[in-house]
């Protein structure tokens, strides 16, 4: 063997030695991959509610009461939770019927018909959207005699309240002559004015109670005419029902005479004669309805607000100056109704 192939084979020797000495070759690992992300689940959808109303949304009265029930809902679920819209002002019965069928159309959770004069409608429609619920007052027709089965309704146990305005006005009164107005003789409002006499009578026998039906739930004109009429005659305290008083309410504070209210709080209209105002509270219902249609309950069932659930609440306005005696009388009335001990009598 000659050097140079000698020296080859040592060198080849060499690099085997060396190969077999080093460390073992650490494996590749493969880049971390990202987890499989499971696609976003889809945001809740907010429970959706269309009212038609009657009268305007600040009427302090009838729609005011239900608008008011709803920001308050909306303001407790949130906006993200809670939506409504609403069409007001719809005292053409016909045109409402149009807006209840365009909203069932679009698919809203619930159609509150707010006003007794859209039944006759309500009970036509109901049936051709049955996947959608309805609600209507007041009055405690669901129309189930019909077979309809997605309809709630509602009402104002509106009498409560008037019989403790009637005890205040009757306290207040001088000479015992009280005017009423009302629109038309049903629903809250003729349960409100049959409240009301009870409780004036209740306090004083010989009180007379006159009492002017309109025949119009919004006309302001014939409203302030009946008022203007109820004082030349001699009252000395007002009461009335229905989006048309704000006209009676008027005529009050020219002739500074004490005005009791309902449905919604109108002290801020005559802050100097609005004595006290029956609150309704349509928050109490509504959030009953939302439960039940959530659960897959459509309709059937009736509901009542009343001064025992809080639906109904009497708020005094502080800025007049009610004595300590009649106050106390009007919060015993309050007190009685609440516990059973005061049966509010009904013609």
């Amino acid at each position: 063997m000659n050097k140079k192939l000698a020296f080859l084979s040592v060198l080849l020797a060499l690099v085997l030695v060396l190969a077999a000495c080093a460390s073992p070759a650490t494996p590749t690992t493969a880049p971390a991959q990202p987890e499989a992300t499971q696609p976003p689940e889809a945001a809740a959808k907010p429970f959706r509610v269309a009212v038609i109303m009657p009268s305007k949304i600040n009427d302090l009265a009838f729609s005011q009461s239900m608008y008011d029930a709803l920001v308050a809902i909306q303001n407790e679920m949130g906006k993200d939770n809670f939506e409504f819209v609403y069409s007001d002002n719809m005292f053409v019965v016909e045109d409402a019927a149009a807006a209840i069928r365009d909203y069932a159309t679009k698919g809203y959770d619930l159609v509150i018909a707010h006003g007794s004069q859209y039944g006759s409608s309500l009970s036509e429609i109901a049936p051709d959207f049955p996947n959608v619920s309805f609600a209507w007052g007041t009055t405690v027709d669901t129309f189930t005699d019909k077979g309809i089965k997605n309809v709630f309704a509602y009402e104002a146990r509106a009498e409560q309240g008037g019989y403790v305005n009637g005890v205040i006005a009757a306290k207040l009164s001088k000479n015992g002559n009280i005017g009423v107005i009302g629109p038309i003789e049903t629903g809250d409002a003729k349960l409100y004015v049959d409240g009301f006499k009870a409780g004036a009578t209740a306090t004083n026998p010989n009180a007379q109670i006159a009492v002017t039906w309109t025949g119009s739930f919004s006309d302001v004109a014939k409203a302030s005419e009946a008022a203007q009429t109820q004082i030349n005659a001699g009252a000395d305290a007002l009461t009335g029902t229905a989006q048309m008083v704000v006209g009676a309410i008027g005529v009050a504070k020219d002739k500074n005479v004490p005005w009791f209210g309902t449905q919604s709080d109108q002290s801020s209209l005559a802050p100097s004669v609005v004595v006290a105002s029956q609150v309704y509270k349509w928050d109490i219902v509504l959030r009953q309805l939302i439960d039940l249609i959530k659960k897959g309950t459509l309709g059937g069932q009736s509901f009542a607000i009343d001064l025992a659930n809080k639906g109904e609440v009497i708020q005094f306005n502080p800025d007049y100056k009610l004595p300590d005696d009649v106050k106390a009388a009007g919060q015993a009335a309050i007190d009685g109704i609440t516990n059973g001990t005061i049966k509010v009598p009904l013609p």
